[in-house]
């Protein structure tokens, strides 16, 4: 199967290289992703600048290319131009942090599996729960075996698969959940600084506090130890509120 690995921390990050090395084993890997990091720059494209790329070694060997772009160019330009063949399958991450509630709405590397999937290449977007040099091959090992699983199963059209991981030995891990996407989100908290030449600036800081959600949140079972998986699209209509809204535009005349 072919696939193309992508991130949105930069082409050198220690996940992407540790997610490379399980795939390659059984599948053809093409690495294309960002020259720098691109956390949280959500599904931005580049319109206004040129796009470069150069190819990338590491470990003595060709790794792959960056892109002087965000997650999402990453792909586009790997499907429509550096790649011979479509790929089979879109992989992103792993991303040092959890992309679970509103915070995939920032994501890039959920962007970057989201982008696959307009392009009609199935995808899965993979985050481990830590910023601080966690162990990523127990992430990385989840995603060999998961995408065997999609390569045997397929998606449905338009869907993708966020997954996240607990940031523990794999043998403290305490399973799999299967998920819908939460509610919890990045709680914002901007420091006030002043620069030596008396000019104020801020500092974006804050957390991230799990809200009490349901148990079959992806916020909720990450939080339990389990690694959650969330079907996500990208439609995203309220069906529920179309009929409601039809009402408020287009009200019925009632008969007396």
């Amino acid at each position: 199967m072919r696939l193309l690995l992508t991130n949105d921390d930069g082409i050198y990050a220690k996940g992407i290289e540790v997610l490379y090395e399980q795939l390659r084993r059984d599948h053809e890997v093409l690495v294309v992703a960002p020259e720098t990091e691109q956390s949280a720059v959500g599904h931005a494209i580049t319109l206004m600048d040129p796009l470069r790329v150069k190819p990338v070694n590491r470990n003595r060997a060709f790794f792959g290319y960056a892109v002087n772009g965000t997650p999402a160019d990453c792909v586009k330009l790997a499907i429509k131009e550096l790649m011979e063949e479509r790929p089979d399958l879109v992989v992103s991450g792993i991303n040092l942090g959890a992309n679970v509630g509103i915070n995939v709405i920032y994501s890039g590397t959920v962007s970057a599996a989201t982008e696959g999937t307009v392009l009609g290449v199935p995808a899965i977007a993979i985050s481990i729960n830590s910023i601080r040099s966690p162990d990523f091959e127990p992430a990385a090992m989840f995603a060999r075996s998961l995408a065997r699983k999609v390569a045997a199963n397929g998606l449905p059209l338009r869907t993708l698969l966020n997954v996240n991981v607990p940031a523990v030995p794999a043998g403290e891990i305490k399973g799999v959940r299967v998920t819908r996407q939460g509610v919890t989100r990045f709680v914002e908290r901007f420091e006030r600084r002043v620069d030596p030449r008396d000019s104020v600036y801020y500092w974006q800081c804050g957390s991230t506090p799990l809200l009490e959600e349901d148990g079959d949140t992806d916020g909720s079972a990450l939080a339990a130890g389990y690694i959650s998986i969330t079907p996500i699209h990208y439609d995203l209509t309220n069906y529920a509120f179309l009929e409601p809204l039809r009402e408020w535009v287009f009200p019925r005349v009632k008969s007396r």
